[in-house]
Order: C-alpha cells, then structure tokens, then sequence
C-alpha cells in the first residue's frame, strides 16, 4: 500500500510491479480497489496500478469533491509513482473519473476501457432516485441501503446462489461511512457528460458491458461519436463483468492490451 496526500487527504493505492505499460484499474461506486483482487490475478506479469477513490476503502475523503476534483487525485497519484503514460480500466463509477481525466490529462493515456460504465449524465429519472437514495441512508443508514444496492448489480438470482461472494461485497461496503456513500452519490449526481472526449482521444477505446446490466444505458450513440472504439456486450451479465464472468474480460482487455501495442 502506498500513501499519497492530496490537499492534505490521504489517497490509498496499491501497485503491482511487472512488465508493460502500466493498467490502473480504478472501481466503481460502493466498492474500493479490493473489488479487483481476484481479477488482477489474471494478469501476475503485468504492471498494475490499483487506487482507492476518495471516501472509498482507506482513501479519506477530499473538500470539495466532484468528478473534476478525483481525476486531479488521479493525476496526483499518477504523478507521485512517476508515470508517463498508462491505460486506464474505469468500472462504472471509475469510468465517469477515467472519462473526465481523459477530458483533463489525455496525455497520460495510452488506452481507455469503460468497463459497465458510459459517457453521459445522470437522465432526471436517474437524479430523482439518486435524491430518493440519499433519502434513503438518511433516515435508515447506509448499511440497509447497501443490502439493497449491491444485489441490485448482478442478475436476477446471483445473490441467492453466491451468498459468500455477497456478503464479502456487503461487509466491504458497509465499512464506508453514510456521509461517504452520500458524497459518491452526489459527484455522480453532478458530473458533466463527457460523450465529446470520445471523439477526441487519439487512442483505441474500449467498452465492456452486460445484456443485462440496468445500471448502464445502451452504446449506440456512444459508439457514433468515434470511429476507433470497440465493444463487448457480455451475455447473461450485469453490472459486474470481472466477477461474473472474469475468464471472458480477461480475455477481452488481454487483446485490448495487444491492440496497444500495434
């Protein structure tokens, strides 16, 4: 684990050393850079770089926190492991941040895969549940608001079938503070759409997403704004791809990583 202070708030990470460019895996809403231990493990010869967004896992929260805000914390954690360049793998949460450190510091990215995650703002459907979700950890605690949440990511039945991996995820989340998780919440609420940096970067973009992950919108127009981006809808998976079916992305960031280096 390595430390990293940003305005005086201590930002976690954690590196793997190997060879290659170096992948910084960054998780999603509800989670911290653990979501990924067993994944990585796919990739013991790759150089891998793994952060905790601010209020998430040891990282404390930042003043002022936006999505703008945490690609600078990014940048500072980028910065203070001397990085020239890498290829950012953002899960949901984390590809809103990957998105707006594209828009901010394209020059650091070799690649980009927004892995159940999309370039858009929050739709006045989605911002009156997120308001009814803050409702919700205010008045019942954030531990009942992730039983609810965290089930809701996978298919209609996983949770009845895998009650460890769930509890692991439960027990993780509810270490966060009801203040943190309404923090998460309202930068998502906030954040600007980025669909624009699609067409802008200079490098191949990825997308990975499930048939039927209810988080994420469809692709389509996404897809419309750039010539160079790429697309995997995983069948029978939601919101969770590296833990329902991990051999699948492995494989597809594995030729993802090969394109990069062309």
């Amino acid at each position: 684990m390595r430390e990293t202070t940003f305005e005086g708030k201590k930002i976690t990470s954690y590196r793997q050393k190997g060879s290659g460019i170096p992948i910084l895996f960054l998780h999603g809403f509800c989670a911290d850079s653990s979501i990924w231990n067993d994944f990585i493990l796919r990739f013991p010869e790759q150089n891998i770089l793994r952060i905790d967004i601010p209020g998430f896992g040891a990282s404390e929260q930042i003043p002022d926190y936006s999505i703008s805000r945490y690609a600078d914390v990014i940048k500072a954690v980028i910065d203070d492991y001397k990085i020239d360049q890498f290829v950012f793998v953002g899960h949901s949460m984390g590809g809103y941040i990957a998105l707006e450190f594209a828009k901010k510091y394209a020059h650091y990215l070799k690649g980009l895969c927004l892995f159940h995650s999309h370039p858009y703002k929050d739709s006045p459907e989605k911002l009156e549940n997120r308001k009814k979700s803050i409702e919700f950890i205010e008045k019942n605690g954030s531990i009942y608001y992730v039983k609810q949440l965290l089930p809701a990511l996978f298919p209609a039945g996983y949770a009845n079938s895998n009650h460890l991996e769930m509890a692991k995820l439960v027990f993780t989340a509810s270490k966060y503070s009801a203040e943190n998780i309404i923090a998460g919440i309202e930068v998502m609420m906030r954040r600007p759409e980025n669909v624009e940096v699609l067409g802008k970067v200079n490098f191949p973009i990825l997308f990975i997403t499930g048939r039927v992950d209810t988080v994420v919108p469809e692709y389509q127009d996404a897809m419309a704004k750039t010539n160079i981006a790429s697309i995997h809808i995983l069948p029978n998976v939601a919101h969770m791809g590296m833990i329902e079916k991990p051999k699948k992305c492995e494989r597809i960031i594995k030729a993802y990583l090969q394109l990069l280096q062309k």
